[in-house]
């Protein structure tokens, strides 16, 4: 087993490396890290790499940054040139448009998990790594929340999502810049996925039909994009999609539990109040949705900063509107 994930070696292009597949009551255990929660702050990941940083030297598990920023299709910037311009030292590229289900007619759904092996892989991410998901400068929190969901969807636990680069790189931490880099690639066994973070479309059909009827009280779609897009007055990003919202959907736009100066996600106490605010009942079961997926993420991410319900009763809507 210590093979499969400590098995290492230099790979110039992605993919060349064959996942190992291993039922779950057999994979490598995970060490436990010290990062206080899901989200930290840039201190606790600048302390998790001066103690963990990666080597390629060391087997020992490591905490690796992971680079996620994207963009609307929209918008002119681009991800992978964010990532050359400035990023947390050693940090690898999770490319949100490429690690996805290739046969599906939809943006972002989640891929297999011999194609996610395969991606870890080849960023050189082993399973006992504790891996630090971050979004672009610019930003602050947008796609980085979908990673870290991803990753723990394929029962990667040891992720976290960093509150945020904008800070790190205002407090003056360090920064690399240029052209992605060889890493090690290494062998991660296909994971077991967990199909019970996900809800369908035709799940979702039926509850929005629903909606109104007695008995289908028990289900809250939340929907992270903005209340234009969600009340039908601004267009959807992606030509030819119409904008609008799901019957009985709640509209909690993923700008809403961010900062407006800092674009970090709010502190547990405010993020309660906003919840609350929006008639959200953390006793009953939440579907979280927007776009595509992703920024359905950064609710998530908020719900469970603010210990906001039962996070078993949580789903994301993979796809979401498109």
């Amino acid at each position: 087993m210590a093979a499969a994930t400590l098995l290492c070696r230099a790979a110039r292009s992605p993919f060349h490396t064959t996942p190992i597949h291993f039922p779950r009551r057999l994979l490598p255990s995970v060490a436990r890290r010290s990062l206080s929660s899901y989200l930290i702050t840039p201190e606790e990941l600048q302390t998790a790499l001066e103690k963990n940083s990666p080597s390629k030297i060391s087997t020992a598990p490591r905490t690796v940054p992971l680079c996620a920023s994207w963009f609307l299709p929209n918008d002119d910037r681009d991800g992978l040139q964010t990532f050359r311009n400035s990023r947390v030292p050693s940090a690898r590229f999770f490319d949100l448009d490429k690690v996805i289900d290739k046969h599906s007619p939809y943006p972002h759904m989640l891929p297999t998990a011999s194609n996610f092996a395969k991606a870890m892989s080849a960023l050189g991410i082993r399973r006992d790594d504790t891996v630090v998901v971050y979004d672009s400068m610019e930003l602050g929190i947008f796609s980085a929340p979908r990673v870290g969901w991803t990753l723990k969807a394929f029962g990667h636990d040891q992720v976290h999502v960093l509150n945020n680069f904008k800070l790190w790189v205002e407090k003056g931490y360090p920064t690399e810049s240029g052209e992605f880099y060889d890493v090690d690639a290494c062998l991660y066994p296909i994971p077991e996925f967990d199909s019970t973070k996900v809800i369908g479309f035709e799940e979702v059909r039926d509850i929005a039909k629903d909606y109104n009827k007695e008995g289908a009280e028990g289900f809250q779609i939340l929907d992270a994009r903005s209340a234009g897009r969600w009340s039908g007055k601004d267009p959807e990003p992606r030509p030819g999609l119409p904008s609008g919202h799901m019957p009985g959907s709640i509209n909690i736009s993923f700008s809403d539990v961010l900062d407006p100066t800092t674009k970090t996600i709010l502190p547990a106490e405010q993020l309660r109040e906003i919840f609350k605010s929006k008639g959200i009942d953390p006793q009953r079961p939440i579907i979280n949705s927007c776009g595509t997926g992703v920024t359905a993420a950064v609710i998530d991410a908020a719900l469970s900063e603010a210990g906001y319900g039962d996070e078993s009763k949580r789903r994301l809507y993979d796809g979401s509107w498109t």
